[in-house]
This record gives structure tokens, C-alpha cells and sequence, in this order.
């Protein structure tokens, strides 16, 4: 790692969420590497914002970790992280490059924390889910536990409101095809999509709202040690009925053609808030925990747009890991520096606790 000029490089800096990444280190006075494996794409937005770049793909080993010998931090926008995150993180270890990413994945992170003791070897950090995903939800849930200990049911849940990226658009296709996931005495547990409907009031009214594989499933337990965690969004009674039908049509969704022909189509379709809207966009959190004796407590938290968010708070993880010396290992956003750095995103509101 090189330990003078402490180098970021943003990959996938040519996507959606990636490019707004860029244009926030520019303005908080970095000046990053971009990376991706699209040379028009690259080469065209590195010359827009007059930033070096580099192109290469994450297929051979080598070549990653030629690219990172002198980068000191990688923020990996690439997706699918399904594909694109162990490539990379591989190569992090090796040439001793902290690792950050925007996925909202569990199989991530599950696989982040299986590489714990590699990372901590290497004096490196992997700290991913630095966005939206899911710092908000991670930094409500280590809250709540702060408040009551002996929790032992954790419920977390936002309604944003906003359209999907491209990006994030296909990851959610590889959801359909993996079904619903809730964590439950401490193991993480294949369950049917909308396995779970409840009335929740996220902050602005109540709402039907339905359970989903968030990455909170994973992350909230390496955060809190609460060992059994849902995940809901808002969703209308009848948008409930249709996702269990897609229970019955999840096996077609498994084969990669008929993925591919889905995610041909968001290409076309899938724009992503424009800067008017992730402006007027807000974000509502909602936490709950219980504890066995049957005590009940509520969070609350309004913060701004997913992707407005995630380009700042990114920025914020790496300003921290190249201004401190922490500690080689697999960390959650919460973990990695505290559960206060929502607060540190603008416009977030206070915390509201009641019971």
C-alpha cells in the first residue's frame, strides 16, 4: 500500500452511483483514479472531470492487483458485487489495498467477514455496504441495541420513494431468483419473497410494508449480535400479492438467459433519480427491537435520497480510512467508526426513540 500519496481509486466509476462518487471526492478535494472495465465509458468521463484512469477487468488475478499495488483505497461500484466483489477483494488482500464498496448484498457480506482474518493479516480493511447500503439501517440498529442490550428481535425497514439505478435495478433481479432471507437464532434463512406483512409508520404515516433480503440481514448481526433480524419496505397489498406469485415463477429466474434477456431490458429502462429529484427525496428509517421479557423499542430516523447519501457518506468512509490507522479486519459500517455517522451526512435528522 502505497503510504504517501494514499491513492483512491473509484471502480466502476462510469456507472450511475459511480460517477456521482467521482464528482463528490472532486469536491471534497480528491482527485481518484477511475477504473472500470468500459474504456469508452472510463476514458470519456475521466477527460469530462480531468482525472487519470485506468481500464482493466476482474477476470485475471494478476492484472487487479497490478492496478491496485499503488492505491492505497479501492471504493468498488462495479456490480453485480455477486460477481465482481471476490475478484477484488482477492486482490485487495494481496497487494494491500483497503476495500470499500456500495453493494447491498448478503452474500457480500457474509463473505467479507469469512475473509476477517486474511484482511487482519494484511493490515487491510473490507468494510462493504458503504452507502445506503446500509449505513443508515447499520447505524439504527447499533442504536437500538445501545438502548436495550438484551434485545433479541431486530426489525428494520425505509421507505425511500425513489427510482432504482440501473445497477441496482439487475442486482435485484438476482434477488427474485435467490428468494427472501431473514436471519433467525442466528443463522441466516432462505424464506419465500413477502414471507412477512405488517402495518409499519417508517416516520411520514403507516403502511402496509412486506419483508425483503436487505443486507442488514447479515450486517445487523456482526453489528448488534441480535439473532434474529427482518428487513421491510413499504408495499401495497396488492404489489404483495404479486411478489408471492413470483414464488411460484423463481425457478425460471435462476437460469442466467432468461436473467440476462431481464437485464437487457432495465438497460433500456432503468435511469436512476435525476439531481431535482434526489434532492426532494427523502429517506424515512424505522428500528425496532424486542427483548424476551416482551419490552418493545421503536427508532426513527429521516435522512436524504439512497443515492445522494451513498456518494457522500463513501467519500466520508474513505476520508476516515486515509486520515486513520485502523486495525486489519472485515468491519460494518457502524463498526468501522460509529454508530453517529449518519449524523454526519447533511440533512439527517435526529434519532426519535419511543416504545
Amino acid at each position: 500500500m502505497n503510504q504517501t500519496t494514499k491513492q483512491i481509486m473509484i471502480y466502476g466509476a462510469n456507472g450511475y452511483t459511480g460517477e456521482l462518487i467521482a464528482k463528490e471526492a472532486i469536491e471534497k478535494g480528491y482527485q481518484p483514479i477511475l477504473a472500470g472495465r468500459n474504456q469508452a465509458q472510463i476514458e470519456k468521463l475521466a477527460t469530462e472531470l480531468n482525472l487519470t484512469y485506468r481500464v482493466f477487468p476482474l477476470t485475471f488475478e494478476n492484472q487487479i492487483i497490478e492496478n491496485l499495488n499503488d492505491i492505497h483505497l479501492v471504493i468498488h461500484c462495479a456490480g453485480p458485487f455477486s460477481a465482481t466483489a471476490e475478484p477484488m477483494m482477492q486482490a485487495c488482500i494481496k497487494s494491500k489495498t483497503h476495500y470499500t464498496d456500495i453493494t447491498g448484498e448478503i452474500g457480500v457480506f457474509e463473505l467479507a467477514q469469512s475473509l476477517n482474518q486474511r484482511a487482519k493479516e494484511a493490515g487491510i480493511v473490507i468494510c462493504p455496504g458503504v452507502g445506503f447500503d446500509v449505513i443508515p439501517t447499520d447505524c439504527l440498529a447499533s442504536l437500538l441495541k445501545e438502548k436495550m442490550p438484551d434485545a433479541t428481535h431486530l426489525a428494520l425497514g425505509f421507505d425511500s420513494g425513489s427510482s432504482m439505478s440501473p445497477g441496482t435495478a439487475k442486482t435485484s433481479i438476482e434477488g427474485v431468483a435467490s428468494g427472501g432471507r431473514v436471519r433467525k437464532d442466528g443463522v441466516i434463512t432462505q424464506v419465500p419473497l413477502a414471507f412477512k406483512e405488517r402495518q409499519i409508520d417508517f416516520g411520514n404515516g403507516s403502511k402496509n410494508a412486506v419483508t425483503i433480503p436487505w443486507g442488514d440481514v447479515s450486517t445487523a448481526y456482526h453489528s448488534t449480535g441480535i439473532p434474529n433480524i427482518e428487513v421491510y419496505i413499504p408495499v401495497s397489498p396488492k404489489g404483495v400479492k404479486n411478489m408471492r406469485k413470483m414464488n411460484w415463477f423463481r425457478w425460471l429466474v435462476k437460469f442466467k438467459f432468461v436473467q440476462n434477456k431481464m437485464k437487457q431490458q432495465i438497460e433500456k429502462t432503468a435511469k436512476g433519480p435525476n439531481e431535482s429529484q434526489r434532492e426532494k427525496l427523502r429517506t424515512f428509517l424505522w428500528g425496532e427491537v424486542t427483548n424476551d421479557a416482551g419490552d418493545k423499542l421503536v427508532g426513527r430516523i429521516e435522512t436524504c435520497n439512497g443515492y445522494q447519501l451513498t456518494y457522500i457518506a463513501a467519500v466520508e468512509v474513505a476520508k476516515f480510512l486515509l486520515e486513520n490507522e485502523v486495525e486489519g479486519g472485515a468491519y460494518t459500517p457502524s463498526k468501522l467508526i460509529s454508530n453517529q455517522m449518519i449524523f454526519d451526512v447533511p440533512t439527517t435528522g435526529e434519532v426519535s426513540f419511543s416504545v
